[in-house]
C-alpha cells in the first residue's frame, strides 16, 4: 500500500493510503473531538462533531470518514470549525435533559467532556418528567433513552460487530430513535446480553444495573430523601475507592482479557479490555456480568481436591 503526504494544522505527516483524516491527526498528536466515532466501529460521520476544514473541499467534511489525499491541507481548529461544532452540539443537546448532577453517568460521561472541550455552557435544570419510560435491559442493564443522543454506536455495535441486530433505529413521531425491532423486549429479539452496546454508549442511556450492595444503599437513600438520592449516590460512588486490574476471564479457555473493578476486596464490575488480543474489547454475558458471583460464590472450589477410592 502506498503512502500519502499531507499537512494538518501546518504539520507534515505521511500515512498509508485509505487512512482517515482523523487517524492521520492522531498520529501527529492533534486531538479532534468525536461523538459517533468509536475505534471498534466503521466510521459513519453522522454526528459531524469531528468536522474540519480541507482546502478545495466544499463545506466541513467529517474527519472520521474522509480518506486522506496527496497534498491535502487540513485545518482542525479554525474559528469556522469551532463555531460549527458548537452549533452542532447545541442541536444535539436541544432535547437532552440538563440534569447532569443527578445522572448516574455524571463525571464519567463522554458528552460532558465534549461540551467542556467544545466550549458551550449548558445550565443545570431540575429533574423533569421523562419523555420516554426507562426500560428494563433484562437482568443486567437498563435503557433510559431520555439520555440518548442518537449517535448510533449501540446500533452499529449490535449489527456490525456482534451480528445480532437486537438494537435498531426506528421512527418515532417523525424522528429517529433507538429501540428494539417492533419495540419488543430484548429477550425476544435475540439479545445475548453481552453489553457491548453499554460499553460503547457515550451517555447514561445504556448502563449496568446497580450491584446488589449499591441497590440496598440507594433504597435507603430514597426512603430518607428521594429528591436527591441520585446525587447522593453519585457522590458515594465517586469517593468510594475502586481499584482496576486486568486479568484473564476464568470461565472458559478462550482467554478473554477483562478489567476487574475491585472494592473492599470484592469484584463489583468487569468490562472487556479494549486491548485484549483474544476478545478485542468484547465479552460474553458470563464474563461481563457473572464473574463476581462466580469468584465469590460459596460453591467455588478454592483448594485442590484429591479423588479417593475411584
Amino acid at each position: 500500500m502506498g503512502k500519502v503526504k499531507l499537512w494538518i494544522d501546518g504539520q507534515e505527516v505521511e500515512v498509508a493510503e485509505g487512512t482517515t483524516v482523523l487517524k492521520a491527526a492522531e498520529e501527529l498528536g492533534i486531538f479532534i473531538p468525536t461523538l459517533c466515532f468509536h475505534p471498534q466501529l466503521r466510521p459513519s460521520g453522522n454526528c459531524r462533531i469531528c468536522a474540519v476544514e480541507i482546502e478545495g473541499f466544499r463545506g466541513l467534511p467529517a474527519s472520521c470518514s474522509t480518506p486522506v489525499e496527496e497534498g491535502m491541507v487540513v485545518r482542525t481548529n479554525t474559528d469556522r470549525v469551532k463555531e460549527f461544532r458548537q452549533e452542532t452540539l447545541r442541536a444535539i443537546l436541544r432535547d437532552h435533559p440538563r440534569e447532569c448532577i443527578a445522572c448516574p453517568k455524571n463525571q464519567t460521561c463522554e458528552l460532558q467532556e465534549l461540551i467542556s472541550y467544545v466550549g458551550i455552557e449548558i445550565p443545570y435544570e431540575a429533574p423533569t418528567e421523562k419523555k420516554f419510560e426507562v426500560k428494563d435491559g433484562g437482568p443486567f442493564f437498563r435503557r433510559d433513552y431520555n439520555l440518548c443522543v442518537r449517535c448510533g454506536r449501540c446500533v452499529r455495535m449490535c449489527n456490525e460487530v456482534r451480528g445480532v441486530g437486537a438494537i435498531v433505529f426506528k421512527e418515532v413521531e417523525g424522528r429517529q430513535e433507538v429501540g428494539t425491532p417492533l419495540d419488543r423486549p430484548l429477550e425476544e429479539v435475540g439479545c445475548q446480553f453481552c453489553a457491548a452496546c453499554v460499553d460503547v454508549c457515550p451517555t447514561g442511556a445504556l448502563m449496568d444495573k446497580l450491584p446488589q450492595w449499591r441497590a440496598e444503599v440507594k433504597a435507603k437513600e430514597e426512603n430518607l430523601c428521594p429528591e436527591i438520592s441520585d446525587i447522593v449516590m453519585s457522590l458515594y460512588d465517586r469517593y468510594r475507592e475502586r481499584e482496576s486490574k486486568a486479568s484473564i476471564c476464568p470461565y472458559c479457555g478462550v482467554g478473554c482479557r477483562l478489567i476487574f473493578e475491585v472494592q473492599d476486596g470484592e469484584i463489583v464490575r468487569t468490562v472487556p479490555d479494549p486491548n485484549g488480543p483474544a476478545n478485542k474489547g468484547l465479552s460474553c454475558v458470563k464474563g461481563r456480568f457473572g464473574i463476581g458471583e462466580f469468584v465469590h460464590g460459596p460453591d467455588r472450589l478454592k483448594t485442590p481436591l484429591i479423588r479417593k477410592n475411584g
